[in-house]
């Protein structure tokens, strides 16, 4: 099979797990908005894992095998932990490494193209991206590590990719063409 196959596979197997934990996970007040949207779930996810390459994307879902199998729920235990309802999951210092480069991918996107990609909640952005951070294991931490280190070298931008995708996805055209759309709103 050729490697953008597996990828794809790779990517709507990690989708549909995550899903699955998502509409499993309780909400104060009965299902969540969010809930009620799975195909809004489906691309703001893709979206996520759009820039990351096999190796990272082969771990992640290994840590939801791994997570399935023993009866967790990563997406309870995000929310738990932005919640402050549970201890720090993981103590590595990778989570600030990565969560920190994301928001500077975030914020260095948001100039380029301002009318997408909005530069307000950097905070509740790096809050919510380390709590899901924490629920990754040491090693796809390290390889998302990797990953952010080499966009950094080779100066690309992780949070542009992923805006990329969601043009694409949402059939607005490239980003520039989306960017040059919503400028004329």
């Amino acid at each position: 099979m050729p490697q953008s196959f597996d990828r794809e596979v790779m990517l709507r197997e990690i989708i549909d797990r995550e899903l699955d934990m998502f509409l499993a996970t309780p909400n104060e007040g009965g299902v969540s908005a969010c809930q009620q949207r799975p195909e809004t779930f489906r691309v703001m996810r893709r979206m996520t894992h759009e820039p990351l390459d096999g190796a990272t994307l082969a771990s992640y879902l290994a840590d939801l095998q791994e997570a399935a199998a023993v009866g967790r729920n990563l997406m309870v235990e995000k929310y738990a932990r932005m919640d402050d309802r549970l201890p720090p999951l993981s103590t590595s210092p990778l989570l600030d490494e990565i969560a920190d480069a994301e928001l500077v991918f975030l914020e260095e996107a948001s100039v380029l193209f301002p009318h997408v990609i909005r530069r307000s909640g950097g905070d509740m952005f790096r809050r919510y991206l380390r709590c899901e951070l924490e629920t990754l294991s040491q090693g796809t931490l390290e390889s998302y590590a990797r990953e952010v280190r080499r966009a950094r070298s080779v100066g690309k931008n992780m949070a542009v990719e992923r805006h990329r995708c969601l043009a694409r996805l949402l059939g607005r055209g490239s980003l520039e063409e989306y960017e040059a759309a919503r400028a004329q709103e």
